[in-house]
């Protein structure tokens, strides 16, 4: 079962293939995505991976301060969304 991971400090072009590829290197990804603006489209600087629940924790552990693209990532366990 696939776990979340947020993604945050991602340089504003990040695309989701980049941040994908990225983090395959470490470890079996399910999917990537950025959040953007609603009303300009533009990335808001974050974002969500899904990955293989064995791989979540050492993956996070790893990647948290890792430089992608010029900026320390900040990744951690996704928490659920609230209303």
């Amino acid at each position: 079962m696939p776990t979340t991971l947020y993604v945050g400090n991602l340089p504003w072009n990040t695309t989701a293939e980049e941040l994908g590829q990225f983090f395959s290197e470490y470890g079996q990804v399910e999917s990537s995505r950025i959040i953007t603006d609603r009303e300009t489209g533009r990335s808001r600087g974050f974002g969500f991976i899904e990955v293989e629940e064995t791989d979540a924790a050492r993956m996070a552990e790893e990647l948290n301060g890792k430089d992608f693209g010029g900026r320390p990532l900040t990744v951690n366990e996704a928490k659920p969304k609230q209303m």
